[in-house]
């Protein structure tokens, strides 16, 4: 078997234990939270045998060993269950709300890695002067400020004082491309900030770590440009660590809205899977779980395979 085709087989093979022990660790996780919907819908003045009942009519009596694999078959042929609170079917109910923050996530990807690539080459253009300091300490800056802060910043700012973006993300259909993008034009700059700071700075380490190579010195020589260099030559080299940190930010950018979903009432999946927590509805819970660590592990899957391929050592053995 070819050494790439056998190393891509050994992820996809790690990526999917990976996926079930996370599977496993979310049931766990779900099954010793205190209290549980039973108790949330009939509230504290209901009955022992009221109580009783209900969770045998929802199947909270059966051992959780049975539950656990009853669910996760389920779950490999599409079917999340139904929500407990409401009775709807959460796999319909999750998908606006997935595609709500698949848009968000996309949208401040498009203006972050590129932005941080480029930071990244001017900062190695001007390594040790001015620009660089300049870019390394606001990336780390916003880097070291926590999500909810830099939302409520934000919002004070640019919507109540400059009156620029609306505060509150809110999108339903029927809206256009462009109100829907100053709808969410918040929570986009605030997570771009979020992960700005991380691709450029892992950018400027790839980068410089090329530009000490014996072609770049060649190149030099010959009187090229530096950012000539730095672009053409050292940027193309140094791809796969930078590939790495993007999809890596990528995939906080899907899992780690949370905070800013809620910050500004985006209807996205952090939103959803906050209601639900507060109605103890595990069903709900235990698929979001599951669908935010699907797509963490895919992407980083993908990031290895990407870092694979753009290995030619790997692409051409001896």
């Amino acid at each position: 078997m070819h050494p790439v085709v056998k190393l891509i087989a050994q992820r996809l093979a790690l990526g999917m234990l990976l996926l079930l022990a996370a599977s496993a660790l979310i049931f766990v996780g779900t099954q010793i939270l205190p209290g549980d919907v039973a108790q949330s819908i009939l509230g504290q003045s209901a009955t022992p045998q009221s109580l009783a009942n209900l969770r045998a009519e929802m199947g909270l009596n059966e051992p959780a060993l049975s539950r656990y694999f009853s669910w996760l078959f389920n779950a490999v042929q599409g079917d999340l269950g139904v929500a407990l609170s409401n009775g709807q079917d959460i796999a319909s109910s999750m998908g606006k709300r997935l595609s709500n923050t698949l848009f968000l996530a996309i949208c401040a990807a498009i203006v972050a890695v590129p932005l941080a690539i480029i930071l990244g080459l001017i900062a190695v253009r001007y390594q040790g002067r001015w620009p660089d300091r300049v870019i390394s300490t606001v990336t780390l800056a916003t880097v070291s400020v926590p999500e909810f802060l830099l939302g409520y910043i934000a919002m004070f700012f640019l919507s109540v004082q400059f009156r620029i973006f609306p505060s509150l993300a809110t999108v339903y259909d029927g809206m256009t491309l462009l109100e829907r993008l100053n709808a969410i034009a918040l929570p986009v700059i605030v997570l771009v900030l979020v992960v700005l700071g991380h691709m450029m700075r892992m950018t400027r380490a790839a980068i410089l770590n090329v530009m000490q190579s014996a072609y770049v010195e060649t190149a030099e020589l010959k009187g090229l440009r530096k950012f000539t260099i730095i672009a053409r030559h050292a940027l193309p080299n140094a791809i796969a660590p930078v590939v790495n940190v993007v999809m890596l930010n990528l995939a906080y950018l899907v899992v780690g809205v949370v905070v800013v979903e809620v910050v500004f009432v985006y209807p996205g999946m952090g939103q959803y899977l906050v209601d639900h927590v507060s109605k103890r509805d595990v069903p709900v819970v235990q698929a979001c779980g599951l669908v935010f660590a699907a797509v963490y592990i895919g992407l980083n899957l993908v990031a290895d395979i990407v870092s694979i391929l753009s290995n030619p050592r790997l692409r051409h053995p001896k």
